[in-house]
């Protein structure tokens, strides 16, 4: 996966000096954030070495990341009202005591079940943490020169939090083991919170939004529960009265959530706003290439390490390069999105994408592999990070001030889906075949596909033409 990188640092002759203060809260702001960056990224070249140490199967190991990704996704925007209501510090304070109480069990876990709700209450924390860290940035920062630069600065970090993660996590499985990973977000949580209370301002909305509860609940189960259905019938089949319920229960709250929001005066999830054709279309191209390129890194994770026999060192060199282009890519993807709109880069993108996966197609026992490997995914990668800043630009474009949290509160709920559905939809096609390669090779060859029919689907829905000039302006808001 790679961090969106939309807000870009703006030149030395126009950005006001920050005081000690500023730069105190700005440090607080984003260690926290890169915190969960890190997160996202630094468990995963050590999935197979926790496995075989607590017992868990590769069917099981998925859910190391869903666990997480879950709550993060599913309590996002409602962590986010609560902060509105309550206070944006207050919430941010609790959730970097969650995550670091989480991430604690999680080291200190004795079997799977302790390991997966150390990692579920990791999620709950990252929901509390990113939406209320981001508003506190927004409001401690007055709009204009000082924003633009501590936005700057936050998305340069969230960039490399992600490249920092799986050199790290290569490097500290490796010299102290897989549960040095957690201890290091214990160690993040442990600097930055003793810090937070006295920097940090009170902030809240002055009109005190209702909180929609019943949505929350309902898509979050929904969520849960299918994905639950998906996973056992990977490895049972659909015959199962588990996977049955799961299935029957999650569409049942997904059209219970749908109903809510209908009703709802201060839903979490607008559906007038859903009908707007860059929204809908563009968050379907959000959708699919995080949830696409999450799948990508899981399997890739797989095969390094267990048909290449790669330590968990080596594999972190190989997405530490794929990290180092996307970030070099969210440099450069603002000058593309303006030459060619964001409609036709997030097309665009997503045709690259899934052409440079299936090259990865090619993979097979022989060492050159790696190399390809390599190449593949950093240069899909690089397609990835475009396909987010353009996708989050698409569906704010045009979006009335008063309308924008909700549209931002999307963009980032369909991140957190994205990460949560891919790697049980495909990535269990790998875990549970009888011959590892074949699998990832089958579970590459559907990645593509799903990207390149998106991409289709996408340009119809948002009337891309070749040649033809987008209505929005760049970065329109």
């Amino acid at each position: 996966m790679a961090i969106d990188t939309t807000p870009s640092v703006p030149d030395a002759l126009d950005t006001p000096r920050l005081s000690t203060r500023d730069k105190l809260v700005l440090f607080v702001l984003c260690a926290a954030q890169f915190m969960v960056a890190l997160d996202f990224s630094v468990l995963n070249v050590a999935l197979p070495v926790l496995g075989a140490d607590l017992g868990m199967s590769q069917s099981a190991l998925q859910w190391a990341v869903t666990a997480f990704a879950l709550p993060s996704g599913g309590f996002l925007l409602l962590f986010g009202r609560m902060g509105d209501l309550y206070g944006r510090r207050k919430l941010f304070l609790a959730g970097l005591v969650l995550f670091g109480a989480a991430s604690l069990l999680a080291t200190l876990a004795w079997d799977p079940a302790s390991f997966l709700a150390g990692r579920a209450l990791q999620g709950l924390g990252a929901a509390a943490i990113v939406p209320t860290g981001m508003s506190l940035l927004t409001t401690t920062f007055p709009e204009g020169p000082a924003r633009d630069r501590a936005l700057g600065i936050s998305g340069t970090l969230l960039s490399l939090g992600f490249t920092v993660g799986m050199v790290a996590g290569g490097t500290l499985t490796d010299t102290l083991g897989w549960r040095s990973t957690m201890g290091l977000l214990s160690l993040f949580a442990l600097i930055v919170l003793p810090l937070a209370p006295a920097l940090l301002p009170e902030s809240r909305t002055p009109d005190r939004p209702r909180l929609d509860v019943p949505g929350a609940i309902t898509v979050t189960g929904g969520l849960l529960a299918l994905i639950y259905a998906l996973s056992t019938a990977a490895d049972h089949g659909f015959g199962r009265a588990d996977v049955v319920a799961g299935l029957v229960a999650g569409l049942l709250l997904l059209a219970a959530f749908v109903k809510v929001e209908s009703r709802s005066a201060q839903p979490l999830v607008s559906l007038p706003m859903l009908r707007r054709r860059t929204v809908a279309w563009g968050n379907i191209g959000g959708l699919v290439t995080f949830s696409m390129m999450s799948t990508v890194v899981f399997v890739l994770t797989l095969y390094l390490q267990e048909i290449l026999h790669l330590s968990a060192f080596e594999t972190g060199l190989v997405f530490g390069v794929q990290g180092v282009l996307s970030a070099v890519a969210g440099t450069y993807a603002p000058r593309v999105i303006g030459r060619f709109g964001p409609r036709r880069t997030l097309v665009g993108s997503l045709v690259g994408q899934g052409a440079l996966i299936a090259a990865l197609l090619g993979l097979d026992t022989g060492n050159w592999s790696v190399w390809l490997a390599t190449a593949a995914v950093s240069l899909a990668s690089m397609c990835h990070l475009g396909a987010i800043i353009s996708y989050g630009i698409t569906v704010t474009s045009g979006v009335p001030d008063e309308e924008q949290g909700l549209a931002t509160g999307l963009v980032t709920s369909t991140q957190q889906v994205g990460i949560t559905v891919g790697i049980p939809l495909l990535g269990v096609l790998a875990t549970t075949s009888d011959d590892l390669l074949s699998g990832v090779h089958t579970v590459l060859a559907l990645d593509s596909v799903i990207v390149l029919a998106a991409a289709a689907v996408v340009a119809v829905g948002l009337r891309v033409r070749s040649g033809a000039v987008e209505p929005e302006p760049l970065g329109a808001r």
